[in-house]
This record gives C-alpha cells, structure tokens and sequence, in this order.
C-alpha cells in the first residue's frame, strides 16, 4: 500500500508560497514520481508480524535439526560402545 500525494493541495500551496503555476505542478509532479513504492506502518507492522512468524518456523526447524542430530550421535555412540564390547569379548580382554 502506498501513502497518497496530494499533488493538487501541493500545487496549491506551492503557489500561496509564491511559485508560479507551471512550476508547481513540475515540482508536485516530480515529487509524486519519486514517492513509489512507500511503506505505511501498517506495511511495517505485517513485515514485523511475517517476520516473527518465520524466526519461529526457523527456530523450530533448527531444533528439530539438532534433535535429529543428537540422536545419531545418540546411536552411533552405543554401536561403536556396543562393538567394542563384542571384540573385548571376542578377543577375551579381562
């Protein structure tokens, strides 16, 4: 959503501050132009709303990651425990 120009009620009171007509509709022209695309608050505050929503979609999937993560070390910890005791038995280690 953009905020609205007023180019008329510029032009006008370029004109009460001495500008001639011609001048002030260039200028309220150009300023208009240049306007594009501007934020109103209520742009800014679905952004920050958008944005927190997706820091906790992040967050969660991060710790779904380290869970994952720490549950393969989890196992890979009690294989390699696991396998060591087999060959300490094998080889008949007291």
């Amino acid at each position: 959503m953009t905020a609205a120009f007023d180019t008329l009620g510029a032009t006008l009171d370029l004109e009460k501050a001495g500008m001639d007509r011609m001048q002030a509709e260039a200028f309220a022209s150009v300023v208009r132009a240049g306007q594009g695309e501007l934020a109103t608050k209520g742009d800014v505050d679905a952004l920050r709303k958008d944005l927190g929503a997706l820091e906790n979609r992040m967050i969660a999937a991060l710790y779904r990651a380290l869970w994952m993560q720490a549950s393969r070390i989890v196992v890979a910890i009690i294989t390699l425990a696991s396998v060591a005791l087999g060959l300490a038995r094998t080889l008949g280690t007291p």
